[in-house]
């Protein structure tokens, strides 16, 4: 069974590239443009990783970790940060989330490839 990995990016590109680099790596990229939809989602069918940008509307992607973490079933589920902000790595020192890790844009094949294998390991 192919592991799903849940892309939550409101730019249009971004969300294409990742759909061809998470396919290439063997996985199921699962694409929405918002936090409202994705935490529905995560909650009815949860992804093995999420892949989360910061800078969203309408609530950001902080605001979306804040929710996910709220649900029991959630709480463990591995997040990527994927963002062109700086500051992200000092904001996530304050969250201390074991399960959240950081790439940031732009994000080359090798770059996206490790990350991930860090966060679920390596495909069988």
């Amino acid at each position: 069974m192919v592991r799903k990995i849940l892309v939550v990016e409101d730019d249009e590109p971004i969300l294409d590239l990742m759909d061809l680099l998470i396919r290439r790596l063997g996985y199921e990229p699962i694409l929405l443009s918002n936090g409202p939809d994705a935490l529905r989602y995560a909650h009815n069918d949860p992804p093995a990783l999420i892949l989360l940008d910061i800078m969203m509307t309408p609530i950001s992607g902080w605001e979306f970790l804040e929710k996910l973490r709220e649900e029991p079933a959630l709480k463990t589920l591995p997040v990527i940060i994927f963002s062109a902000s700086p500051s992200v790595e000092e904001k996530m020192a304050k969250i201390n989330d074991p399960h959240l890790g950081v790439l940031h844009k732009p994000v080359s094949f090798t770059e996206l490839r490790a990350g991930i294998e860090r966060a679920i390991g390596k495909q069988e």
